[in-house]
């Protein structure tokens, strides 16, 4: 083909000047080269000895409460973590961690894990943001990126009262910069207004000389103290106990390790101490941890033996991440009694294959299901909390197969269905593969998703029928099969709160009577556990995204199919035709066949009225000896309770405007302030649409939540006020009606980013937090605080 001379001319002026762009780029980085010399990418692949400035004292206090607010785990700007010395060390990465859209799966580049130096972490693409440089005078403060970017931030400081700059993206997808310091010139020019910390105001004079001081000194951090010798004994003593010869012993183990392996571990059952992590290791205890980096828990280790490691935590406690989990003695002994005392023969261990070891249910078929339940059972909260903190629910594709408020049962271990499933259904679920069977890398979506349709088709019809047959012998549904947390167990009842693009898991039934609720039997524990924690890879591709999100459709609806299998048989189809207003009939005809087959008879005795609403009363009254009830808003002060109870009450399309969750200090006239969190719920006529959730919300239903205390990670906004405001501030809430509304309710009772006394209110809320009674607690996450 023949090119216009005219276009011709321009091609060439393009390359030109593409060459020339790439020319003057090389000689500036020479020129960078010949001032500074060359990098020393191993400068700082172990801490060097502290010096009169130490980066745990001095240093780390500071990063934590101005800097790891925002840059902590997979959502870290850049995947620059803040908050340990390693994670400084290993510097920034352009490339997203959550990406939805990648075709092909990224290579993991989990800290302490991938690799182990700054160096390593340079052959990955990392960037250094200490000097790596020569370490003339002033050099490790001019090289520095943490410097360099707290000086823009003085130089340009954001406005001290209204918005922040309104042209920035402050969004969690928005297009990152992530300068080096040989660009760092052009940076400052092309964006004045990227200082850090970004869209906040800045640190104070004294917090940013300290930095600075420790960056002087060449970023020294001397290395961790030992844990306490009493807690070192506890971590020998529970390695002894996970590795144990035996068979039967190494079957626990490996199925411990499965479920555990995102928790924070307390050995002194308090918190009190450090958390550890438990790993796996190609070294045996005594050893130092060789840590053995797979995808996924139960991918192939690639060594004949494993060994089950305890590995101290080295990163700050942030709420997002937080999953405590006591490893105290009594643990221990009840281990024992679930997985060793017990008599069931193990002769061979369950092998890698992803067919299988994506399913839990059948890898560990040989050990009593009756035990893994009740394993499960004991800390609810801690496993639904990994498909909510874990990696996968992060963005609103990850969420929107939830409702934004529901509660969750368990059915109980002790009855008759529990305790004797049929051998059909369960043979159908230990042959299911889940979509982590197909890697991270699988491509041809809809041939896995008419598999795993398959899989599920077939299961549902063994279940209809074990079903069948047990409400012959034993009757239809009875409240006695509801778990009562064996009377002192507050993992009976739960509520989970979803925020759009996070989530919440708290013990009790928080809030007003939910649209929807779960009963979660053993199978759909696991499965969804499988699903969404130990087989879900954030760096997999959209196949394997797509798939998990869409799997997830099917286990939802199991989950309120068992609670709608409470109801009266009359009141079945209706519930459902509300829960899924306006979905695909493919949608609906599923989960009626789930919901309404059998046609069993609850054995529950109901009258006339809300079948739904009674239920949950009865099903309070039966776990009110261990219903956890901390989040009430009876429990908030006198004064406090009529004002928080009218802002609860209400109702509509003026909530629309609300943010999604919103932590709020209020003052009484004695000036003792109470925190209180605001929840929006979004109404919906269904959640079965995958990218399309806009057209599925019903805002005549949304409801507002308004809980004691601090719950979620995320705040969308921050509120101050008096007591004697909250009257004013439901009536503004109530009359919302365009943004605007919206923003001279933010200028009346919100703490924006630009507010000067920001830090201030943050170090109080934070401080507030550490003292929550939440197990979960933990330092709070600004990436989603509005700008508005």
């Amino acid at each position: 083909m023949k090119i216009p001379r005219r276009l011709g001319f321009v091609l060439l002026a393009l390359l030109a000047a593409a060459a020339l762009t790439a020319l003057a780029y090389a000689a500036w980085l020479w020129r960078f080269a010949l001032i500074h010399g060359a990098d020393d990418v191993h400068r700082f692949d172990a801490p060097r000895p502290a010096a009169s400035i130490d980066y745990a004292r001095d240093v780390k206090p500071i990063f934590e409460k101005r800097c790891v607010v925002c840059h902590a785990c997979y959502d870290a700007p850049c995947q620059l973590k803040l908050g340990s010395f390693e994670g400084i060390a290993r510097g920034l990465s352009a490339a997203p961690v959550y990406d939805g859209q990648r075709l092909a799966a990224a290579a993991p580049s989990r800290l302490y894990i991938d690799a182990e130096t700054a160096s390593q972490w340079r052959e990955q693409g990392f960037s250094p943001v200490l000097n790596e440089y020569r370490t003339r005078p002033g050099d490790n403060r001019a090289l520095s990126l943490i410097s360099r970017l707290m000086a823009l931030k003085r130089a340009h400081p954001q406005p001290t009262s209204g918005l922040s700059d309104t042209h920035l993206d402050y969004g969690i997808n928005r297009a990152q910069s992530c300068p080096k310091i040989q660009d760092f010139k052009l940076y400052e020019k092309t964006h004045p207004e990227a200082g850090m910390p970004f869209g906040l105001p800045g640190l104070s004079a004294a917090e940013e000389a300290t930095i600075n001081r420790w960056l002087d000194a060449g970023a020294p951090a001397a290395e961790p103290p030992a844990p306490p010798a009493e807690i070192q004994q506890m971590a020998r003593d529970w390695e002894s106990f996970l590795n144990g010869d035996s068979l039967k012993e190494r079957l626990m183990s490996r199925y411990l390790y499965e479920h555990l392996f995102l928790a924070h571990l307390y050995l002194d059952g308090a918190q009190a101490g450090p958390a550890y992590r438990l790993v796996r290791s190609a070294s045996p205890p005594g050893a130092p941890i060789a840590q053995i980096a797979t995808r996924r828990p139960f991918d192939d280790p690639g060594v004949a033996r494993v060994y089950y490691r305890l590995q101290p935590d080295r990163e700050p406690i942030v709420a997002k991440t937080h999953m405590p989990y006591r490893f105290d003695r009594t643990r221990m002994a009840r281990y024992r009694a679930l997985f060793l005392t017990p008599d069931y023969p193990v002769t061979a261990l369950p092998d890698y294959d992803p067919d299988s070891a994506s399913n839990g249910l059948a890898s560990f078929a040989d050990m009593p299901e009756s035990a893994r339940y009740r394993f499960m059972l004991d800390d609810a909260q801690y496993f639904i909390m990994t498909f909510i903190k874990g990696p996968v629910c992060r963005g609103q594709v990850a969420l929107n197969v939830i409702e934004d408020r529901f509660f969750v049962f368990f059915l109980a271990p002790q009855t008759e269905i529990a305790r004797e499933p049929d051998d059909v259904a369960r043979r159908a679920l230990e042959r299911m593969s889940l979509p982590a069977a197909d890697g991270s890398d699988s491509a041809a979506v809809l041939t896995d998703w008419r598999n795993l349709a398959a899989q599920e088709q077939s299961y549902l019809a063994a279940r209809a029928e074990s079903l069948k047959r047990f409400a012959k012998t034993l009757g239809g549904p009875r409240l006695d099969m509801i778990w009562d947390g064996d009377g002192d167990n507050p993992n009976a009842a739960l509520t989970v709160l979803r925020h759009f693009d996070n989530a919440t898991i708290v013990r009790g039934l928080v809030g007003a009577p939910a649209k929807t609720a779960w009963v979660i039997d053993y199978g759909l524990f696991e499965r969804i556990y499988y699903l969404l924690a130990a087989g879900y890879d954030v760096f997999g591709n959209l196949t394997h995204n797509l798939n998990s999100r869409l799997y997830m459709d099917f286990l939802r609806m199991e989950g309120e199919a068992n609670f709608i299998s409470f109801l009266p048989a009359g009141a079945r189809a209706a519930q459902i035709d509300y829960w899924y207003r306006d979905a695909s009939r493919e949608t609906l005809e599923h989960m009626r066949a789930l919901a309404l087959t059998p046609d069993a008879a609850t054995d529950i005795a109901f009258d006339d009225g809300d079948a739904k609403l009674a239920l949950y009363a009865m099903i309070e009254r039966r776990l009110a000896p261990a219903l956890d009830r901390r989040l009430s808003l009876a429990r908030a002060a006198p004064e406090l309770r009529a004002p928080m109870e009218a802002l609860a009450a209400l109702r509509g399309p003026a909530l629309s405007l609300m943010p999604e969750l919103a932590h709020m200090a209020v003052a009484d006239a004695r000036g003792e302030v109470s925190y209180f969190t605001l929840v929006k719920d979004a109404g919906h006529f269904n959640v079965t649409r995958l990218l399309l959730e806009r057209n599925e919300l019903a805002p005549e239903e949304n409801a507002l939540t308004v809980v004691p205390g601090l719950i979620g990670a995320y705040p969308n906004a921050l509120f101050r006020l008096k007591a004697s405001e909250l009257p004013a501030l439901a009536e503004a809430i109530a009359g919302l009606r365009t943004e605007p509304d919206y923003a001279a309710l933010s200028a009346r009772f919100a703490v924006r980013r630009t507010d000067p006394g920001f830090w201030e209110f943050s170090d109080a809320l934070q401080a507030a937090e550490a003292r929550m009674d939440q197990a979960d607690r933990g330092l709070l996450d600004y990436n989603r605080l509005e700008n508005r």
